[in-house]
């Protein structure tokens, strides 16, 4: 037990050692990393000292330099505005100088102005004096004037007035006369040109339409079946269609005479078929009728739509179209009335092409200015007043109405589609080959027409143009004034209807005319 105490002790002895060594060690190790550290912040406080005073002189050093260069800035700027100030002191000099030398060249020409004033007042004052001293002299020359010539001033004003006038009286006169020969020679020239080109290219066939058409037959027995039992057969086609029908000795034929070629058109149709049906009896004569004027009215609409086609005529009505290929069954002086109006469009809008007038509009009013033919048979009046009337009721352009109705002279032309209209269809009916009329009998009724008109007194000259639907008269002026003209017009107007026969109209034109002609040598 001793032993363990001994040995415990020892133990305890050991450590207390150890213990008392450690903290010695500790306490030594803790002084010396004071020392080490106080000998640290030592240098360091030096260092930071010595740091500090660097910076110190430093500041100080470029504290003078910037006093220097803010010294040397200021010096530069205080040179420079003194350097504008002078510079601006001596431009003010300069304008200053320039102001007084301007006040006295202002000064120099107000004293020369007022010199000239005096002048010019001392000049006006003697012009004054001047035009006193010749109003003097000239009212004692008027006196003196008016003692010889005994005339007033205002009286010798209108001799000398009058005088002048009569003078340029005359010179308008030649004038008027030289310009107006020398554009009716340039218009004569123009006119030959268009009208000549115009023909030129317009290229026409006609073919002369009789008043009957021949119906071939199979053999002459089918006379008989087309004559009938007592004639019926032939009775029901006469008075369905309105035709005559002309059976006689002529070897498997059969004539049909009307002169409206749209029911002679239909009679033939109608006997066609009914020879090629070969049942021939009423009933089937009215079937066959029906029939064939059905086709007439088809095909008188494609001769209006062929026609309105051709001469690129559009917005036309579709009673006016169909009034246009009635026209195909029209003739004048044998010349069929739809080509002859198909002819003057073209020749129509020709002239107006080359004139530079609407060309559509010449075509249209060419094409429709015969259009009161196709009513002429139903309608009582001229075909010129019936076209006039028609387009009116289907709101045709004025322009055009009013080609219709001046085309035969019967109201005077107001623009120049009707005047190309109106030559265009003299060019259409006069062209030889488009109308055939017996020679002998139209210079006959030409040479009555002017023989009635030149048996008045009075009546010095007469011409008939247009083939005769127009009598000019020359009327001696002496002999009969303005007033009797009317009575004689109506006269003459009065006699060729009881003494003449003739188509349409004819207009009396009579012309009194006064003229004095003198040549200056």
């Amino acid at each position: 037990m001793s032993t363990g105490i001994a040995i415990l002790l020892c133990v305890v002895a050991l450590v207390l050692g150890a213990g008392i060594s450690g903290v010695i060690c500790f306490k030594s190790g803790v002084n010396y990393r004071k020392k080490t550290a106080e000998a640290a912040m030592g240098s360091a406080e030096k260092e930071a000292e010595r740091i500090v005073d660097d910076a110190k002189k430093t500041a100080e050093t470029l504290k003078k330099e910037a006093l220097v260069e803010a010294k040397d800035e200021i010096h530069k700027s205080r040179q420079e505005t003194e350097k504008e100030l002078k510079e601006r002191r001596i431009e003010v000099s300069r304008q200053e100088r320039r102001i007084q030398q301007k006040e006295e060249s202002i000064d120099k020409k107000l004293d020369n102005l007022e010199k000239k004033e005096e002048t010019l007042q001392q000049k006006l004052k003697s012009a004054e004096d001047k035009m006193a001293e010749a109003d003097r002299i000239k009212k004692s020359q008027l006196d003196m004037l008016e003692k010889i010539s005994q005339f007033t001033v205002d009286q010798a004003k209108d001799y000398l007035l009058k005088q002048l006038d009569e003078d340029l009286v005359h010179e308008k006169a030649v004038r008027v006369s030289n310009y107006e020969t020398q554009v009716k020679e340039e218009c004569d020239a123009k006119a030959r040109q268009y009208v000549s080109l115009a023909i030129a290219r317009c290229a026409a066939d006609q073919v002369s339409e009789t008043a009957v058409s021949v119906v071939p037959l199979p053999n002459d027995d089918m006379k008989g079946r087309i004559i009938g039992r007592e004639g019926r057969n032939i009775r029901t086609i006469e008075t369905l269609t309105g035709v005559d029908l002309i059976i006689d000795d002529t070897p498997e034929a059969i004539t049909i005479s009307c002169f409206d070629q749209v029911r002679r058109e239909i009679a033939r149709i109608a006997l066609e078929k009914l020879i090629q049906d070969g049942r021939i009896h009423p009933t089937r004569i009215e079937e066959m009728v029906d029939k064939a004027r059905r086709e007439v009215e088809l095909k008188i609409k494609q001769e209006g739509e062929r026609a309105v086609l051709e001469t690129n005529v559009h917005g036309l009505n579709h009673e006016l179209v169909k009034l246009l290929g009635r026209l195909r069954f029209r003739t004048s002086y044998r010349q069929n009335v739809l080509n002859h109006s198909i002819e003057v469009a073209h020749l129509a809008g020709m002239m107006a092409s080359e004139l530079g007038v609407d060309a559509n509009l010449a075509r249209r009013a060419g094409l429709l200015h015969d259009i009161g033919k196709a009513l002429s048979y139903e309608i009582e009046g001229s075909h010129v007043q019936i076209g006039v009337d028609v387009c009116k009721k289907y709101k045709e352009n004025p322009d055009v109405i009013h080609a219709i109705e001046a085309h035969h002279g019967d109201v005077e032309t107001r623009t120049v589609v009707a005047a190309l209209v109106q030559a265009a269809d003299a060019i259409s009916a006069a062209r030889p080959g488009a109308r055939s009329e017996n020679y002998e009998n139209y210079i006959k009724r030409l040479q009555k027409l002017e023989e009635i008109c030149t048996s008045y007194d009075g009546v010095e000259k007469s011409f008939a143009i247009q083939a005769g639907r127009e009598v000019r008269i020359m009327i001696q002026p002496e002999k009969i004034n303005d007033e009797k003209m009317v009575l004689v017009a109506r006269e003459i107007a009065k006699r060729i209807e009881d003494e003449m026969d003739y188509p349409g109209q004819i207009k009396v034109n009579l012309i009194r005319e006064s003229r004095a002609v003198e040549y200056a040598k």
